[in-house]
């Protein structure tokens, strides 16, 4: 069934896609879709598919701009990421860039609640009390993304995916696709009325 839905939903977005497509190619050189092998259930590694955000040299700036780390685990993240092209900081504050993982799902590689899926790297160094995450296939979105996502410390974000693997559930996953869509609209919102809006010195 989830591989229905998100088939039918790709259809429906592919003019949304024809769009990013050419907002995306006409103001950076690089590909539209990203992909990156993460780990995905029992630690299968599989590649997942975004929406490119950042320069065609991204993987490689990574060491470049280690000291920026704002993450407190064994994880790499930098909320202002120098990396990001100017349309490509938009499409990673409203939540577009993931679209593309509906390909994912098509694939049975993930699903449309778990866990974020984690890069090879920082998988492996993922304490051992939290395995448990990797029991379920990694989710588009999840508890921690509605929780505040990168707002929250490591801990805080393991604890979410823990605390989701233990209640998983129909309704449990309706709830957060339900506040997810609502947060990508309030997102989409905000950078709207940021280009909009005059800016005065």
């Amino acid at each position: 069934m989830e591989r229905i839905i998100a088939l039918l939903l790709l259809v429906l977005l592919l003019p949304l896609f024809i769009i990013l497509w050419l907002v995306v190619k006409l103001t950076s050189p690089g590909p539209f879709i990203f992909a990156q092998k993460r780990t995905g259930k029992n630690f299968k590694p599989f590649y997942i598919y975004k929406i490119r955000t950042m320069r065609e040299n991204a993987e490689r700036l990574k060491v470049k701009y280690s000291d920026l780390n704002q993450a407190d685990g064994p994880v790499f993240k930098i909320y202002n990421d120098p990396r990001l092209t100017s349309v490509g900081k938009i499409l990673y504050r409203t939540g577009l860039d993931e679209v593309m993982q509906l390909i994912n799902i098509i694939k049975a590689e993930m699903s449309f609640v778990g866990p974020r899926p984690l890069p090879i790297n920082e998988a492996k160094k993922v304490p051992k009390k939290y395995r448990l995450r990797f029991s379920v296939k990694p989710g588009l979105t999840s508890l921690w993304i509605i929780r505040g996502a990168h707002m929250l410390s490591f801990v805080e974000w393991m604890d979410s995916d823990l605390e989701y693997v233990k209640k998983k559930n129909l309704l449990l996953d309706m709830y957060i696709i339900v506040i997810t869509i609502s947060l990508i609209f309030q997102w989409t919102l905000k950078e709207l009325r940021n280009i909009l809006s005059p800016k005065y010195p």
